[in-house]
């Protein structure tokens, strides 16, 4: 006789039992997806496993997913001959939550308005979803290779606790059986009806028609087609459960089969179970590739991004098969680390079955299977951006809104396709609103004569509008692209060209507009620069160690002074971005420029607060770089001591 042993939910258990039950209600079907999902991967892991020891199978390598209903008992099981587990797994898989991420989703579901399931399963957490429906749970499983008398029995009823206790289970895998609330056994409308073989079999067909296992419920036929005798308890004429199982699903790996045998609401539903996301992909590319390494891919953009994109935890990766056995659910090697949104699935017959994570990240065909399926996602997304159809344009916004960031990375991380990044990048420009400007863009409007693509980096789009280093080009009526993201100042650094012309970062270095500059302005900057060679001379040594330099310029018209830095240094914005991070910053001076025309810059040498009017201009200056006072107090003191003037 064996002894129940009481175990207490870990608190963020506890906490997504609540929001499971409380915020999930609008989509309760979630539940028959995610526990046949599990089931799968379950017979997945077997599988693999029993490549290198086919014991493990103990005779029964039929693998499986079954389906019963009882309607006296008011329960509904889903069983698979799958890896199993003993009781320590037990404790751990289903007492606890040890991915990483829990904290995010949590918050994330508390704070949804739409109290969907759209996240559910993003963390490993799918099991759960089962209380949704039910109010109680019984769960009975046996590790594969363990012997039958260390099966476990696992019961909650998802209220904090629950108990395991040791039991004799002659198969291996697992059954999990569904104590139905009232309100979900049978209903009128026929909305839920999990009692009923209808329903179930419906919801399989939308969630898991794809899945490769068998996924089977007891067949039924009609009470007269049946032996019956006087005292038989069913009448003639209704429909009775046998012995004998029918599969229910397609039962095929939707990846194997020929794209156009498959429709969109398949290569959808297909998406939804891999991804655990409610939404629709944005698009997707399904392709057998042909070469050196044979492979078959399916990848998936998704139509926004996962709220731990940013996360270094963040899961990411392809589903990975070898001959249509499953060997790990997030390769992350066989993505860069830029295209990390991307869903799907990789099958090859090219790696070999006893492949490790190690393995993979040493192999030159997973080196191989990564680039090209960076080239894939990458002529996929230009198709849509480069597309006249209104509705494909549409697609290519959505996505840069919500991934634009991400695959800016790959300007630094990819060589071999940073031209392909760079056609797919948009940005917002001094003559244009919205982010709708390419490189290719910019370069068909440049003037006669105009040797640079330029553009200026800031914190937001008010900031860089702004900014004293348009001044100039403005004025001359030269488009600038302004480049508003935190991660723009560090991918622009691998960036120095586009299509053959160079980029030139305004706020970096003299400006030189070549051809676009005629003599007599020429003129005029040597004669001010001769000119206001004592102020120059004089502001070097009031600013001493803050400026690094102090010179005439030639891009300014309205402010009377601005803040640069040299070619090839740091500008503000990127300094506090490594500060942000962590990172050591090397010591970057700015070179403050004047502008000659400017009443302020022309009081200057007579004025007997020179050094205070001097500070003054250059922290001016630094603000409308966007920059941080050294000083704050000071600065005000200063100020209000020249307004009393």
């Amino acid at each position: 006789m064996t002894t129940q042993t009481e175990h207490v939910f870990e608190t963020e258990v506890t906490q997504l039992l609540h929001l499971v039950t409380h915020s999930l209600y609008s989509n309760p079907d979630i539940f028959v997806r995610e526990l046949v999902s599990n089931a799968s991967d379950a017979c997945d892991k077997l599988r693999f496993l029993a490549t290198s020891d086919d014991s493990l199978y103990e005779g029964d390598s039929e693998l499986a997913i079954k389906i019963e209903i009882d309607k006296t008992a008011k329960t509904l099981t889903i069983s698979d001959n799958g890896i199993g587990m003993n009781e320590a797994d037990a404790i751990e898989n289903l007492g606890t939550i040890a991915k990483s991420g829990t904290k995010a989703f949590l918050d994330k579901l508390s704070e949804s308005d739409k109290k969907d399931g759209n996240l559910i399963g993003q963390f490993g957490v799918g099991f759960y979803s089962g209380f949704i429906v039910a109010d109680k749970i019984s769960v009975e499983s046996r590790k594969a290779g363990e012997p039958s008398t260390k099966g476990v029995r696992w019961v909650s009823d998802g209220t904090g606790k629950f108990t395991t206790e040791t039991i004799t289970k002659d198969t291996h895998g697992t059954s999990i059986t569904l104590h139905l609330k009232d309100e979900y056994q049978e209903s009128e409308d026929g909305e839920y009806g999990y009692l009923n073989r209808h329903k179930i079999k419906a919801l399989v067909s939308k969630y898991s028609d794809h899945i490769s296992l068998p996924i089977q419920m007891r067949k039924e036929v009609w009470q007269e087609d049946a032996d019956q005798d006087e005292d038989a308890p069913v009448p003639s004429g209704q429909m009775i459960e046998t012995d004998e199982w029918e599969t229910i699903n397609k039962a095929s790996a939707l990846w194997t089969r020929t794209p156009s045998e498959i429709g969109d609401d398949e290569y959808n539903e297909f998406y939804k179970n891999i991804s655990y996301d409610f939404a629709d992909p944005l698009t997707w590319t399904h392709n057998r590739v042909e070469g050196r390494v044979q492979y078959t891919q399916l990848l998936y953009i998704p139509k926004k991004a996962p709220v731990d994109l940013y996360a270094r935890e963040h899961q990411r990766g392809l589903k990975l098969y070898v001959k249509r056995v499953f060997i790990m659910d997030d390769a992350e090697q066989l993505l860069p680390v830029y295209l990390r949104f991307v869903k799907g699935v990789i099958d090859t017959a090219d790696l070999p079955l006893n492949v490790s994570r190690e393995i993979l990240q040493e192999s030159r065909d997973v080196k191989s299977i990564r680039e090209g399926n960076a080239r894939r996602v990458l002529t996929m997304l230009a198709s849509l951006a480069n597309s006249e159809d209104a509705d494909k344009q549409a697609k290519f916004a959505e996505f840069y809104a919500e991934f634009g960031d991400v695959i800016k990375e790959g300007l630094g991380e990819d060589q071999a396709n940073q031209e392909r990044i760079a056609k797919l990048l948009r940005y917002h420009t001094s003559t244009t609103d919205g982010l709708s400007t390419g490189f290719a863009d910019y370069k068909a409007r440049m003037k006669d004569g105009q040797k640079a693509i330029y553009y200026l980096t800031g914190e937001n789009l008010a900031s860089v509008k702004n900014s004293p280093q348009l001044e100039l080009f403005n004025k001359k009526g030269i488009e600038v692209i302004l480049m508003t993201s935190r991660v723009d100042e560090w991918a622009m650094n691998f960036l120095t060209s586009f299509d053959g012309t160079p980029l030139q970062n305004i706020a970096k270095g003299a400006v030189d507009l070549g051809d676009l500059t005629d003599e007599a302005e020429k003129e005029e900057a040597q004669k001010a620069e001769e000119n206001l060679k004592p102020v120059v001379e004089r502001l070097k040594t009031t600013l001493g160690d803050k400026a690094k330099d102090v010179r005439v310029s030639t891009r300014l018209v309205d402010s009377p002074a601005c803040l640069v830095v040299g070619d090839g240094e740091l500008t503000p914005q990127m300094v506090q971005m490594l500060k942000a991070m962590g990172q050591p910053v090397p010591d970057v001076k700015p070179i403050l420029e004047i502008n000659p025309t400017h009443p302020l810059i022309g009081k200057l040498e007579n004025s007997g607060d020179f050094d205070d009017l001097a500070s003054v201009i250059f922290d001016q200056a630094l603000l409308a770089d966007g920059g941080q006072l050294d000083d704050p107090a000071g600065y005000l003191k200063r100020v209000n001591a020249l307004l009393l003037k």
